[in-house]
């Protein structure tokens, strides 16, 4: 198998044989293709068991773009749902988020007004049969496939709720169209705030929307929060920064190895709003559509963009499709920000793999300039004009999300609370958190801290070395002395644990806008943010003047 996946490797560009390769390109993908051919012949007629050809030619191709860059990718026939979903934002089923827990699957989310919402489907709902299927040791994506069809068409599924009774549910599946926005409104009486979560093809459509609506509201300062966007359609892009740019101005370019490809996006449109102050939210997980706003607005000098630095996708791709049923995203071109910076991460690879990224050092960047002449750099996304200090989660913090007892807590809340304070206004009493410590604490779970684990790596050196007894004594205690404790932690703590817990509780009454609200209790970005737009706007014009 790992023979033919490198032979595969080897077949570059086998979709198609276009002119604009040279002779020698020609030659090398046909001698590949024949080599394939020839393997694929001989494992139909010789190998001992029966081969998964589909399977396997899946594998292969995976293989062969995965050592291109992370985002071009190939999408079999089963996949294609998944693909509308990311371009659209749309799909046919109940509308809810799913989490696995030990054997089943769980409702963790209903999206609000959704099939799944108004049929009753809780947080917390384990799922133990769809339309007669059982769901036992049914990973996420089997579950969300069950749940998904065509609209009109009926889904029964079967639920545990978590008082331990059963109860069998009929849900008449829809078009599901995931919200480009979760939340906008008012945070002050004239500071408006719209959070885009996607560019779909209606993303700017309903920003237009929300933004007319918060200007009729008073709003006379703007904050657009894009953290936690990982982006979606160009034009999109394009459209959003049309809204507060002249008629006529370069958003962004694509430029690639085929000339034949090179675009460069004017904005087509007259503006909404050519005024208004604007703050832009970015955070690490905001990427290429949201870098194209950010990266424009920043390059026109037309906002003010606050948080952390993005996530650095500069890359531009094409939709192709192939036979039967088949798709390929394909990386063309890397698109330019109006200074000409490309934000693309020098260290792209290490990022997607979750790894920890070297910095790139400065010899490696270029400077470019803002309209107004301040100075911004490519090379590792848009770095903010104003950047926010994040705090690093606790180990126990992550921890407790990540083994779902913020999660189980939150349901056994709500089913004993009917209802609750406002989404913005809500939070846990002294009371309740010391409640929350004493469920915690009968969880069976456990977590290291970074001093424990640097202090253990240790001790094999001093074991190495030889060390006395005294020696050995010393480093019992200091491990002692650093090693966990639950109760200890969930009071030192407490603040970062109350955001989540918090947040947690509020969703299962308020869905996703309550999420929103309620974050801004904690949330450091958006208050720097809201300062900047004080009345008399100095903060604001001091940072586009530097």
């Amino acid at each position: 198998m790992s023979r033919i996946k490198s032979l595969i490797l080897g077949t570059v560009v086998a979709f198609t044989l276009s002119p604009v390769y040279a002779q020698s390109n020609r030659f090398e993908v046909i001698k590949n293709l024949e080599l394939v051919d020839q393997i694929y012949e001989h494992l139909d007629k010789y190998y001992v068991e029966e081969p998964k050809i589909g399977s396997m030619s899946v594998a292969g191709i995976h293989s062969m773009l995965e050592d291109l860059d992370p985002y071009t990718v190939f999408y079999p026939e089963s996949d294609i749902e998944d693909f509308r979903l990311m371009t659209t934002g749309q799909y046919g089923g109940i509308g809810a988020m799913i989490r696995k827990m030990g054997d089943y699957v769980y409702i963790a989310e209903p999206y609000e007004n959704s099939p799944a919402a108004k049929s009753g489907l809780r947080p917390g709902d384990k799922i133990l049969t769809i339309n007669g299927i059982n769901m036992f040791k049914k990973n996420t994506e089997d579950v969300s496939t069950n749940l998904k069809g065509p609209k009109g068409t009926a889904a029964t599924v079967e639920v545990e709720r978590s008082n331990g009774t059963k109860a069998t549910i009929s849900i008449t599946r829809d078009e599901i169209k995931l919200p480009d926005i979760p939340y906008a409104g008012m945070l002050t009486s004239e500071i408006g705030y719209i959070k885009l979560s996607s560019f779909t093809h209606t993303a700017s459509s309903e920003v237009r929307k929300h933004f007319l609506e918060l200007k009729q509201k008073g709003m006379k300062r703007f904050i657009f929060d894009l953290r936690g966007n990982g982006g979606g359609l160009l034009m999109e892009s394009v459209n959003i920064v049309n809204l507060f740019v002249p008629k006529g101005q370069l958003v962004v370019q694509t430029k690639g190895r085929i000339e034949d490809e090179n675009r460069t996006y004017l904005t087509q449109n007259e503006p909404l709003d050519l005024n208004i102050p604007i703050v832009v939210l970015i955070d690490g997980s905001s990427a290429s559509a949201s870098e194209i706003v950010a990266g424009g607005l920043q390059d026109l000098d037309r906002a003010v963009v606050v948080g952390n630095t993005s996530f650095g996708k500069g890359l531009v791709q094409r939709t192709f499709d192939l036979k039967y049923g088949t798709k390929m995203k394909l990386t063309i071109a890397k698109y330019y920000t109006p200074s000409g910076r490309c934000v693309q991460r020098l260290e792209y690879f290490d990022k997607e793999d979750g790894e920890d990224v070297a910095s790139v050092p400065d010899s490696l960047l270029h400077t470019f300039q803002t309209k107004g002449g301040r100075e911004v750099i490519d090379g590792r996304g848009i770095v903010p004009d104003l950047d926010i200090e994040q705090e690093d989660l606790s180990r126990l913090t992550a921890t407790l999300v990540g083994n779902n007892i913020i999660f189980n807590y939150a349901v056994e809340y709500a089913k004993n609370h009917a209802t609750i304070a406002d989404a913005k206004s809500f939070k846990f009493t002294e009371k309740e958190y010391e409640d929350f410590i004493a469920y915690v604490l009968k969880q069976e779970f456990t977590y290291s801290t970074a001093s424990e684990e640097m202090i253990k790596r240790s001790k094999a050196t001093i074991e190495k070395e030889g060390l006395s007894e005294e020696a050995m004594v010393e480093y019992e205690a200091l491990l002692k002395k650093v090693s966990p404790s639950k109760e200890r932690d969930l009071k030192k703590f407490e603040d970062e644990i109350r955001m989540f817990l918090e947040n947690e509780i509020v969703m299962h009454y308020y869905y996703q806008s309550g999420r929103v609200l309620n974050a801004f209790n904690h949330d450091k970005t958006t208050a720097k943010a809201i300062e900047l737009l004080d009345e008399n706007l100095d903060a604001y014009q001091s940072v586009l003047k530097k």
